[in-house]
């Protein structure tokens, strides 16, 4: 079974192009999804997290004081990285565990805003990149999350440029709607059967 990395910058496309996979039969990991979760059942994260930031951050109940660790982290560089290094080798676990359970399936996706940047690529046999341009994505979001540009610059600086990214991926997706995105998934996933 081949694991195979799909990323992209903020309002790429990411998640689209992972439903159409989806839609082909190809299991898909959600990767941001699960580094939600991962903090509400990971013993090891837990520890960490209390550890790092104190025992505040979970509330009573056991979940995660999701404002109490946001207002630590957006206000922090150190601190969201602190975090990060906490949460993404826990990603990194459960996403080595959910693929066990398709170890029939000729390959499966983990879709990840920071592929690259969390070094979990290193783990996939394949990576795509999924680009647009960044005005088509910024406006993308800005209409999507009814937020300012200011705020969609603002996450777009804490990931790897585009291009950065064009040199660490092996295969590219356009959706810059000048070419049409399901011929470019469909001749990519006969490739990737190909590959197993």
């Amino acid at each position: 079974m081949l694991k195979i990395g799909i990323t992209g910058n903020i309002g790429s496309g990411k998640s689209t192009v992972a439903r159409v996979f989806e839609i082909l039969g190809i299991p898909v990991f959600y990767a941001d999804a699960e580094a939600k979760k991962v903090m509400t059942y990971d013993e090891l994260l837990i520890d960490g997290i209390k550890k790092a930031f104190g025992d505040n951050a979970y509330l009573p109940d056991g979940t995660l004081n999701r404002k109490y660790i946001a207002d630590i982290v957006f206000n922090s560089e150190v601190e969201l990285k602190n975090l990060n290094a906490l949460v993404h080798p826990a990603v990194f676990r459960a996403f080595n565990e959910w693929s066990t359970a398709f170890a029939n399936e000729p390959y499966v996706i983990k879709e990840a805003a920071v592929l690259f940047e969390s070094g979990s690529y290193k783990f996939c046999d394949k990576t795509v990149l999924v680009a647009a341009p960044i005005e088509m994505r910024l406006k993308r979001v800005m209409d999507r999350d009814h937020i300012s540009r200011a705020e969609v610059e603002a996450r777009e600086a804490r990931q790897f440029t585009e291009e950065r990214k064009k040199e660490l991926a092996d295969y590219l997706l356009y959706n810059d709607d000048t070419q049409l995105l399901i011929p470019q998934i469909l001749e990519l996933h006969r490739q990737f059967l190909q590959l197993v």
